[in-house]
């Protein structure tokens, strides 16, 4: 379907661009719990959440 919109040099063309996208994403991400609150953001993580407990 999508094919049928874009074209295949376009389909070609995002298939390539793939991988930037991705890794510029994945720094985005990473800029993001840096620039935010990095503890807020990590409470998420399963593994990371255990190592940072409040002591109440």
């Amino acid at each position: 379907m999508l094919t049928r919109i874009l074209g295949p040099r376009y389909l070609q063309l995002a298939k390539n661009w793939m991988p930037t996208a991705g890794m510029w994403g994945a720094v985005g991400g990473v800029g993001l719990v840096w620039a935010t609150d990095w503890r807020l953001i990590l409470d998420w993580v399963p593994y990371i959440n255990g190592k940072f407990k409040k002591d109440e």
